[in-house]
Order: C-alpha cells, then structure tokens, then sequence
C-alpha cells in the first residue's frame, strides 16, 4: 500500500459504479426486473457486486506480484490484455442494441467496472515494473 490515493480513489470509483448500475431509466428497469438481474436491483446490492470483483481483481493482483518477476511481468501482461479486451466488449455491447435505451448513468456504470479491473491490474503492472530495478 504504497500509494493511499490509488486506494481512496478506487473506493470512491466503486461507490460511483454501484450508484449508476442501481439507477437505470424506465427501460434499463424493465430489464433489471425481467431478466432478474438481482445483483444490482439496489444499491447496496449493486456496491457490494462491484465491490466484490474489485476486491477479487485487488487479490489476484497483489498474489501475483509476490510471485518472481519474469513470471508476474507475463501473467500481469496477460490479465491486462484480458481485462482489456473485457473493457472493450462491454464498451461495444452497452453502446448497441438493446442496452443503448438503458440510459447513460447505467451504461456507464457498465463500462465502469472493467474499467476499474483495468485500472487494477494496470497499477499492479506499473508497481511490477517500478520494483524491477
């Protein structure tokens, strides 16, 4: 826990996410109601949703720099190629279709959590890489 800021801001990030995925206009409601999206139908339930893959995404992240440093250079590249790619779909898939009528507080939100895996595992990435000398 080098950097407190990092750790502020992230907590500040997953309480935003879990206000904008509780708060769909009429249609994105609609949605939450029919395809029982349970997790986020409130916004208690919705933080701690995201607060769970972010706490997930912190763990992962702090077990693998432990590891050597060839090994978690590679396997942290590899997570933010796929964090990435996450990041991307959810992008495409909440700005098209059905999910466009949602409304832009709640696709934000969408797009927000990966963003935040991203954030993550890049940050553990940079602090890899820093410690390398």
């Amino acid at each position: 826990m080098r950097n407190p800021f990092f750790y502020v801001l992230l907590l500040v990030l997953v309480i935003l996410d879990g206000w904008l995925l509780a708060h769909p206009n009429l249609i994105g409601q609609a949605g939450v109601f029919f395809f029982d999206y349970e997790a986020i139908a409130t916004f208690p339930k919705a933080v701690g949703s995201v607060a769970i893959v972010v706490g997930v995404s912190l763990l992962i992240s702090l077990i693998v720099k432990k590891i050597n440093q060839p090994l978690a250079i590679g396997i942290l590249v590899a997570l933010l190629a796929l964090s990435a790619y996450y990041l991307l779909q959810s992008f495409t898939q909440y700005n098209s279709g059905i999910y466009k009528l949602t409304g832009a507080g709640f696709r934000a939100g969408a797009i927000l959590l990966p963003g935040l895996v991203v954030l993550i595992v890049g940050n553990a990435l940079v602090d890899k890489l820093r410690s390398r000398i």
